[in-house]
């Protein structure tokens, strides 16, 4: 049987770069050699496509790949024609086909539909969600606009705006300190992932000190309503069917799961399953289908929420459509708890990639 042509992008212009070489690195030595002729393309903080052509994926995750003499200039073409890549040789550009792309992007440029709209241009099948679903599920505004229609569950929000802020920075803490009632409160750029830009208030000062660092960000962010809960997270897998793991509960060993206790250090504890009632679990993953069937995901993502501890509510948090996968991420982690191994996972992503463009 023909290999198929799987091409890997990874790397971005998005403050989660690192984080998604990582993540590439896993999926690159855990793909079925024998199945797939893999292509990783990286893209450089700046914004430069390079075909890697080598199998040292070390390189990979050490960011190290994007002076490598192996790493070619290249790009994905709109072209339908083309269907694939142009890598950019001294004596001209070589096209090689693509079966399937595996965006490994992680935040702006990978997690917000543009990259998904160049795929659609290309008609190139493509593992997780189309254009729309991935946009609004990156904006956090409109996933908890859309998440309301739903009728699942949220914290309770204020949504700030830079221009606004710039302009009577004091106006905006009092709107926000009387839409939520109380603090604390978590502050949060909209349009970014991985706990970036993220911080907790407790009073005026930390409010304003966080919508601050929060605006460096992004134009928009919300302020939320603290929920006194089990952070917890499900696996949601699936097209038209899609299918919820059981839930995954993370215990921080800071005051919130940061960007280093997610992906650098490692500290911060995975319980599979949660520690959770069983009725919790029942409804927290007919939310997690509920929340993924309203933004209309497919492939893949990750649906996060809160458990309460005074009486078992399920609220929702937020939706990640191209989550973790590196060695100590919970997406994988909760798949393969549900029988799913690393490599099987792979498979079953690029199979509903595929099973789009056949349907």
């Amino acid at each position: 049987m023909d290999k198929m042509n799987l091409v890997v992008v990874f790397g971005g212009v998005s403050s989660e770069h690192d984080i998604s070489c990582i993540s590439a690195a896993s999926i690159l030595r855990n793909a079925d050699a024998d199945k797939y002729e893999i292509y990783p393309v990286g893209i450089t903080k700046s914004g430069s496509w390079k075909l890697f052509e080598s199998t040292d994926y070390d390189s990979v995750e050490n960011g190290s790949w994007e002076t490598s003499e192996k790493a070619v200039p290249a790009m994905l073409s709109p072209d339908r024609g083309t269907h694939g890549l142009l890598v950019l040789r001294e004596n001209g550009a070589e096209v090689i086909h693509a079966d399937c792309v595996f965006p490994v992007l992680h935040g702006i440029g990978g997690e917000d539909g543009t990259l998904q709209g160049l795929l659609e241009l290309a008609r190139i099948p493509y593992v997780g969600p189309g254009v729309a679903a991935s946009a609004c599920s990156m904006d956090k505004s409109l996933t908890k606009i859309i998440v309301e229609q739903e009728g699942v569950r949220q914290a309770a929000f204020y949504l700030a705006r830079r221009a606004a802020f710039r302009a009577d920075a004091e106006a905006v803490c009092a709107e926000a300190e009387h839409k939520l009632g109380s603090y604390p409160v978590f502050v949060k750029p909209c349009s970014e992932g991985s706990s970036v830009g993220v911080s907790k208030a407790t009073d005026r000062a930390s409010l304003k000190k966080g919508l601050e660092e929060a605006f460096r960000y992004d134009a928009k962010v919300l302020v939320e309503e603290f929920i006194d809960g089990h952070e917890i997270e499900v696996a949601v897998l699936g097209n038209d069917a899609p299918t919820a793991s059981v839930a995954g509960e993370i215990a921080p060993s800071q005051e919130f799961y940061t960007f280093e206790a997610k992906y650098v250090d490692g500290t911060s504890g995975l319980y599979i399953p949660a520690h959770i009632s069983d009725s919790a679990m029942a409804n927290v993953r007919e939310a997690a289908v509920r929340v993924y069937t309203a933004l209309g995901c497919k492939g893949l993502s990750r649906v996060d929420f809160f458990c309460t501890y005074a009486d078992d509510e399920i609220v929702f948090n937020e939706i990640n459509t191209l989550p973790g996968f590196t060695s100590i991420s919970m997406y994988p982690k909760l798949q393969e708890h549900m029988g799913l191994s690393y490599s099987a996972l792979i498979d079953a992503l690029v199979s509903l990639a595929m099973e789009r463009y056949d349907g």
